[in-house]
């Protein structure tokens, strides 16, 4: 799990990265939630209310453009922390955090999630390792993207999602998190009618499967060879 000997993988949530009475502790601060599929746990903009510790079911955290254009930063799952920032700066929150099914959680105060924290160095030094972690690998992806077509970078993003949120079946590796064609779209940069073309052209190259909400990747060698800008 860990990522060149040099800190731990990104995908490694929080709550993990921690000894075993710390996360009892903690998660004994707060309070139990449930959100239902497409219902927002946090929203853009407004004031830190709580963090969310995530216990199980994935979300999608967004962010909206002014033009309207809504970009996929990550996805957060079991285990991950969510809402952080605005609680430890007492800004507004800088991003949009929805379940794609359901989701329960712990919620914890702000008050009391900075009270613990610094009554628990190990666990604040744990916090920061995370968020050095994530940004290390968000810089490592944009150099990537920066230097790819739209093709590559939908292929590309593909296979990452299949390496972390893929199951392996009797089809191939289906993606455990159910993204629409918009939101794979706003991780790419493209629009959705480019997304929808490309899916065609790997269908048609039985690289994947697709169904409602639901995409099997079928032969990521085919993957591979178009996000290296082969042909």
């Amino acid at each position: 799990m860990t990522a060149g000997g040099d800190g731990l993988d990104d995908r490694v949530p929080f709550l993990a990265r921690l000894e075993g009475g710390e996360r009892q502790a903690l998660l004994a601060l707060g309070s139990p939630m449930t959100y239902a599929p497409r219902q927002a746990l946090l929203r853009e903009h407004e004031p830190s209310a709580h963090v969310l510790l995530l216990l199980t079911g994935w979300t999608k955290v967004t962010a909206a453009a002014p033009n309207g254009y809504e970009a996929l930063l990550a996805l957060r799952g079991p285990g991950d922390i969510v809402g952080e920032f605005a609680a430890l700066t007492s800004k507004p929150r800088s991003a949009h955090v929805t379940a794609l099914e359901e989701v329960r959680a712990v919620a914890v105060e702000p008050a009391r999630f900075t009270e613990f924290l610094r009554s628990a160095p190990p666990v604040s030094m744990t916090l920061l390792a995370l968020v050095s972690d994530r940004t290390r690998a968000a810089d490592r992806r944009r150099l990537e993207f920066a230097s790819m077509t739209v093709r590559e970078r939908f292929a590309s993003l593909l296979l990452e999602l299949a390496r972390g949120f893929g199951q392996r079946t009797a089809d191939g590796v289906e993606l455990q998190v159910p993204l629409s064609k918009q939101e794979l779209a706003g991780s790419v940069g493209a629009s959705r009618e480019m997304v929808q073309r490309l899916l065609k052209e790997l269908r048609d190259r039985d690289a994947v499967v697709t169904g409602r909400r639901a995409l099997v990747v079928r032969r990521p060698d085919v993957l591979r060879r178009i996000a290296g800008g082969g042909p």
